[in-house]
């Protein structure tokens, strides 16, 4: 299995604040201590093979993750890795 990388965003250059599931990815950098690639290489990882649902709930056993926070995470590599 090959699994594809979902870079990070870069933030906006006009200073505003990202939208969508990446305007967690600040705060879920602060809370669980790792940058926010890792998590997405994680999650990138776990996708391949699992569905969206039980990789939320790995975050969420696994690594003490919110369910707001995981399903940011794994919204954001379903729509990279899909789109």
């Amino acid at each position: 299995m090959t699994t594809r990388r979902v870079t990070a965003p870069e933030p906006p250059e006009d200073g505003s604040q990202p939208k969508g599931p990446a305007s967690y990815f600040p705060s879920i950098e602060r809370t669980y201590g790792r940058p926010v690639q890792d998590w997405l290489d994680l999650v990138a990882e776990q996708l391949d093979g699992h569905r969206h649902a039980e990789v939320v709930a790995w975050l969420k056993d696994e690594h003490g993750f919110g369910h707001g926070h995981a399903n940011a995470v794994v919204g954001y590599v379903r729509n990279a890795l899909d789109g």
